[in-house]
């Protein structure tokens, strides 16, 4: 059986921002009734799961200031450089906010952040073999304050269930990255595998 199709009849400009955008659609429902839909324009991010060889997972923590407070999250970014595959977006943010290089990297879940109003897409990344590297970057903005912990995955998978750890990104990826880990890390995605969606969904 077929899915329903919710085709846009009409779509408007709301706001234009330097990383985000609004628009309002109006989408014809299944029962033929016109509703308006509000979304968040998002150009997609990468997060990354570095796994050291004696079991710890690498986190950072750093100020966020639609919350208005620290958060223990996965070393993560924007796909905002032109041209830049995902996979490169994750080297790149990890090596900028930890000082890490990994020489194993699968794919471990993409997810919909909140598909009820935005269309962000965050693919997160196994990253293994991990190693510091001999470069170093200089931080900007909230990366001035943010420190780099490193904590067994038990403990990381402890502090999401207490609600230490809130991220939504960090929330999956480290459960995920449990969950490999037991099944000793079958079945993994290649770190190349295409972007998720629908076929009209464009490729960071």
């Amino acid at each position: 059986m077929s899915e329903p199709h919710y085709p846009v009849v009409a779509s408007t400009p709301i706001y234009h921002g330097r990383i985000l955008s609004v628009r309002k659609d109006d989408v014809r429902m299944s029962d033929g009734v016109v509703a308006v839909r509000e979304v968040v324009e998002h150009p997609g991010a990468v997060a990354v799961v570095a796994l050291h060889d004696d079991g710890q997972v690498v986190l950072v923590h750093q100020y966020r200031h639609p919350v208005g407070m620290f958060l223990y999250e996965l070393p993560a970014g924007l796909l905002d450089v032109p041209g830049e595959a995902p996979l490169e977006a994750a080297r790149r943010e990890l090596f900028e906010e930890t000082g890490l290089v990994a020489a194993d990297w699968s794919v471990l879940l993409d997810i919909f952040t909140s598909p009820g109003m935005t269309d962000e897409l965050i693919r997160i990344y196994l990253a293994r073999g991990i190693s510091e590297s001999v470069d170093r970057f200089q931080p900007e903005a909230e990366e001035i304050t943010m420190t780099v912990v490193r904590l067994p995955l038990a403990d990381a998978l402890g502090r999401v269930q207490s609600g230490r750890i809130t991220n939504a990104a960090a929330v999956a990826g480290i459960c995920a990255a449990a969950l490999a880990r037991d099944a000793e890390w079958r079945p993994l995605r290649p770190a190349d595998v295409s972007w998720p969606g629908d076929p009209g969904r464009a490729s960071p």
